[in-house]
C-alpha cells in the first residue's frame, strides 16, 4: 500500500500501482467534484493519468490552468507529429529518434528515407496533425518486458528506439510505450488523455541533429514546434517571435556594424568592429570600476596552460570533450584554457596565506575557449571563444555568509543598471554524488539561501541540482519580450581547494582549508551584449551607444556650424558625428534612426544664429531646442547616472 497526500483532498491510502485516472474515480465515488484533470505532480514530478504510482508522496492534480500542464500537452504533440510523419511518408520509411519538450513547445528528431524535409513541408505535416487530433484517439500507456519491447521495435525497424532501450534504459527500469490510434512509441510520458484534447500549435523550423548529439552518428532532422492550450496564447507567442526576429542580435550586429563572425576566422569566434568595441569597452570599464570599489583585485592570466595544470584541476578527466585539442611545445602538452579557475588558484598559492588576508577576491575579464559543435553556435549567444567576467572569492567559514550577500548585491545592482529588474532565482542543492564534507555543504547552502532572502528575492529550490563540487545560485533576467536569459552564477567549489591543496594559516597557527566561490555576473561579455542588443532592439542606453548623437545640418551652409557643435561635444567627452552628406534632411534623420543613434541634433539658420541645437529622439520626435552647453550637461548627467532613459 502507498499513502498519498492529495492537495485539497487530504491523505489517502491506495494499492501500489494505482493511476491518477483510478484515484479520480475513487474520489468521485465519495462525492468529490473533480473536473478537467490532465495529469498531476507527484513530489515535483509531472505524471499523466495513466502512470502507475508506486511510492507514497504529495500529489497535486493539474488542469489546463496550471503551467506544468504545458509539459503534458507539448509531449503529446510531439507524438502526434511523429504519427503524422508516419502516415504521410510511410511507417517503414520514418525512423524516430527522441521527441522531448522545450521551453515553448517540442521537437522530434526523425529520419525519413528518401526525403529531405524542408520548411515547405511543415504546413502539410500540420494539416495531418490536425486530422489526428480530430480523430480524438485515446492515449494509452503500457509497460512491456525488455525483450518484448525490443521485438516490437525491431519489427517496426525503429533502430533508434532499440538503441535507447539497450543503452539508455537501466535493466531494472520498466519499459513503457504509449499508443494512440494505431501509432505506438517508446516513451516515459506524460501525455494528455486523448489526441482530441491537444491545444493550439504551430511547426516553426527544421534543423539537423546528430543522433545522441555525437558527431559520427547519423544526422537526423529535428522538427521544432510551439504549443499552448489556446489560440490566443499561441498568437501572442508568434507575435513575440516576429518581434524577436527584428531584434535578432545577429541581424542588428551586422546592420549596426558591431561585430562579425567569418568562416575565414572560424565559427564561434567573434571579431569586434570599432562600434561594437565601444560598447564592450564601456561595459568592461564600468565592471572594473565597480569591482575595485567593492574590494576585488584585478588579475590577468594566460590563454594557455600546461597539461598537468588541467590534470590537477580535473578538466582533462571530466571536461576533455569541451576542450580544444592539446598542443605540444618542447615535448610538453598545453591546452587553451576552458576556464580561469586553476590560474586564480595558482595566484592564491603564490605565497603562504594568513587568515588575516582573507577574504581574497580575484577578478578577471578572462577569455576562455571551449569546443562547441558547429550546429549549436548562435551569434554571440553560443560561441567558442568568449570572455567570462570571472571572479573567485577565497574566504574563511565565518566570512562566507557576508561574502555571498555581497556578491548577490553586486549582481542585482549591476543588472539593474542595465535596465533589468525582473529575475528568476534558483538555488541548487547537493546531488547524490558529491565531494566535500557535510558541514561545508550545510554552511554553503545556508549562506546562499540567507543571501537570497536578505535581498528580498523569491527563489526556487532545485533539489539535488548542484554540481558535484558545491551548491549554487543561478539568476535569470527577463528581457523586453518576456524571455528569460541565464545570466549570473554564484557557485561554491569544494573540489579545487582539495585538488590543489589550498590552505591558510589560522589563528591557531595550523593549516585550514578555505572556502572558494566562483561567480560571474554577466556569464560572458559576448552573450550579455547579445542579450542587451535584443532587449533594446539595438537602441542602447546613451552611455553604451557607440554614437551618442548625430549632428544633422539642414543644408550645406550649416555644415560649418555643425562642425563647431561636434568639436564642443567631443571635447566634453561625447561620441558624436556630423552627417555632411548631400542628402535631404529627412533622409539623414531616417538613416540616424536606423542606425539606432539616441539623439539627432538638427542645426539650421535659427540654431546657428542662437548657438543652439534642435534635439530629436526616435521615440519622442522633437523634444525641444537647447543651447549646446545645456545639451552637454543633460547628456553627461544621463551618462554619469547610466540612465536607460533619454
Amino acid at each position: 500500500m502507498i499513502k498519498l497526500k492529495i492537495n485539497r483532498f487530504g491523505e489517502y491510502e491506495f494499492e501500489d500501482g494505482i493511476t491518477i485516472k483510478e484515484i479520480i474515480s475513487a474520489l468521485e465515488g465519495e462525492g468529490k467534484k473533480i473536473k478537467g484533470v490532465v495529469g498531476a505532480v507527484l513530489d515535483g514530478e509531472i505524471i499523466d493519468i495513466h502512470t502507475p504510482i508506486r511510492k507514497s508522496g504529495e500529489l497535486r492534480f493539474l488542469t489546463k490552468k496550471d503551467k506544468e500542464s504545458l509539459e503534458i500537452l507539448r509531449h503529446s504533440l510531439a507524438h502526434i507529429m511523429a504519427q503524422a510523419l508516419k502516415e504521410l511518408y510511410g511507417d517503414e520509411n520514418v525512423h524516430l529518434g527522441i521527441g522531448p519538450t522545450t521551453e515553448s513547445g517540442f521537437y522530434y528528431d526523425v529520419e525519413v528515407e528518401g526525403k529531405r524535409l524542408t520548411e515547405e513541408d511543415l504546413p502539410v505535416i500540420e494539416e495531418k496533425m490536425r486530422e489526428i487530433i480530430q480523430r480524438n484517439c485515446s492515449i494509452e500507456r503500457k509497460e512491456l518486458p525488455r525483450a518484448e519491447a525490443i521485438e516490437l521495435f525491431e519489427k517496426k525497424r525503429e533502430i533508434y528506439k532499440i538503441d535507447i532501450i539497450r543503452h539508455q534504459i537501466p535493466e531494472n527500469e520498466p519499459i513503457s510505450v504509449y499508443q494512440q490510434c494505431e501509432f505506438i512509441d517508446l516513451c516515459r510520458g506524460p501525455h494528455i488523455p486523448s489526441t482530441g484534447e491537444a491545444g493550439a500549435f504551430k511547426l516553426v523550423s527544421i534543423a539537423g541533429a546528430y543522433w545522441r548529439g555525437k558527431e559520427g552518428n547519423p544526422m537526423l532532422q529535428r522538427i521544432y514546434g510551439v504549443a499552448f492550450w489556446t489560440e490566443k496564447e499561441l498568437k501572442k507567442y508568434m507575435n513575440m517571435l516576429e518581434e524577436a526576429k527584428k531584434r535578432d542580435h545577429r541581424k542588428l550586429g551586422k546592420e549596426l556594424e558591431l561585430f562579425i563572425i567569418t568562416e575565414d576566422v572560424g565559427g564561434g569566434l567573434a571579431l569586434w568592429l570599432p562600434k561594437g568595441a565601444v560598447i564592450r569597452n564601456e561595459i568592461e570599464t564600468a565592471w572594473k570600476q565597480e569591482h575595485l570599489k567593492r574590494g576585488y583585485q584585478l588579475v590577468y592570466t594566460p590563454h594557455v596552460g600546461k597539461e598537468q595544470l588541467w590534470k590537477t584541476s580535473g578538466h582533462v578527466d571530466f571536461y576533455r570533450e569541451n576542450m580544444f585539442p592539446e598542443m605540444h611545445i618542447e615535448e610538453e602538452g598545453y591546452f587553451v584554457k576552458p576556464m580561469n579557475c586553476p590560474f586564480h588558484v595558482e595566484i592564491y598559492k603564490s605565497k603562504q596565506r594568513s587568515y588575516k588576508e582573507l577574504p581574497l577576491r580575484f577578478a578577471e575579464l578572462g577569455t576562455v575557449y571551449r569546443y562547441e559543435r558547429s550546429g549549436v553556435l548562435h551569434g554571440l549567444m553560443r560561441v567558442r571563444g568568449f570572455t567570462q567576467d570571472d571572479a573567485h572569492i577565497i574566504c574563511r567559514e565565518d566570512q562566507v555568509e557576508a561574502e555571498i550577500k555581497g556578491v548577490l548585491e553586486l549582481i542585482l545592482d549591476t543588472l539593474r543598471s542595465y535596465g533589468f529588474d525582473e529575475f528568476q532565482v534558483f538555488l541548487s542543492t547537493r546531488p547524490e554524488k558529491s565531494v566535500g564534507d557535510d558541514r561545508m555543504w550545510e554552511v554553503a547552502t545556508d549562506s546562499l539561501r540567507k543571501a537570497i532572502e536578505s535581498v528580498g528575492l523569491d527563489y526556487e529550490i532545485d533539489e539535488g541540482g548542484g554540481a558535484f563540487y558545491g551548491p549554487k545560485i543561478d539568476v535569470k533576467i527577463k528581457d523586453a519580450l518576456g524571455r528569460m536569459w541565464q545570466c549570473s552564477t554564484v557557485q561554491f567549489d569544494f573540489n579545487l581547494p582539495e585538488r590543489f591543496d589550498m590552505y591558510y594559516i589560522g589563528e591557531d597557527n595550523q593549516r585550514h582549508r578555505p572556502y572558494m566561490v566562483h561567480r560571474a555576473i554577466f556569464g560572458s561579455i559576448e552573450r550579455f551584449i547579445g542579450v542587451l542588443i535584443e532587449h533594446y532592439a539595438g537602441l542602447l542606453p546613451l552611455w553604451l551607444s557607440p554614437v551618442q548623437a548625430k549632428i544633422i545640418p539642414v543644408a550645406d551652409p550649416h555644415i560649418q556650424y555643425a562642425k563647431e557643435v561636434e568639436r564642443k561635444l567631443s571635447e566634453a567627452g561625447l561620441r558624436v558625428e556630423v552627417d555632411d552628406r548631400s542628402e535631404r534632411m529627412n533622409k539623414k534623420i531616417r538613416d540616424a534612426e536606423l542606425q539606432k543613434i539616441p539623439y539627432m541634433l538638427i542645426v539650421g539658420d535659427k540654431e546657428w544664429q542662437t548657438g543652439t541645437v534642435s534635439v530629436r529622439t526616435k521615440k519622442k520626435g522633437n523634444i525641444g531646442v537647447f543651447t549646446v552647453d545645456e545639451f552637454i550637461n543633460r547628456a553627461k548627467e544621463l551618462i554619469e547616472n547610466k540612465s536607460v532613459e533619454l
